[in-house]
């Protein structure tokens, strides 16, 4: 599957807000470490494409690695972007865009792209896999990241 996500759409939605109320500055790095530890980049067979707004202040979110992509829309908006994204993939039926951007979701629709709205793709969110066993993870967003700072630390 490959995902198309608004990031803005999600990153302003009180659910999220809700998951990362504040504990890391940047709200669309602490979407894209959200993305990375909820599942859906897992198998390695599902790719994301995180589409925001405008250019990128911070060089750690240009970068991306090879299952998350980050655009940014730069002059254009990340609706122009990810209708240009829409109209030129080739194959839209393992296409699926989360948006709750109701313009998005009707084109996505008319080119038989499934759609998500914010709330589902956080309901749908994937156990994550460990080996052949499925194993739902108990930590909420902030412990994630506070374990994941405390492993850079001791190890980068």
């Amino acid at each position: 599957m490959q995902y198309i996500i608004d990031g803005c759409n999600i990153i302003h939605h009180p659910l999220y807000i809700k998951l990362n109320p504040g504990k890391n500055n940047d709200s669309r790095l602490a979407l894209l470490d959200f993305i990375r530890f909820s599942g859906y980049c897992v198998s390695g067979k599902n790719k994301v494409t995180v589409v925001f707004d405008g250019y990128a202040q911070r060089q750690s979110l240009v970068l991306s690695d090879s299952e998350i992509r980050v655009i940014f829309s730069g002059a254009d908006t990340a609706d122009e972007r990810i209708k240009r994204i829409i109209e030129q993939a080739e194959r839209t039926k393992n296409l699926i865009v989360v948006s709750d951007d109701n313009e998005i979701r009707y084109f996505a629709k008319s080119a038989r792209i499934d759609v998500l709205r914010v709330e589902e793709f956080f309901k749908k969110k994937n156990p994550v896999r460990m080996g052949n066993e499925t194993q739902d993870v108990k930590l909420t967003y902030t412990q994630m990241h506070k374990i994941n700072e405390e492993l850079k630390r001791i190890w980068l």
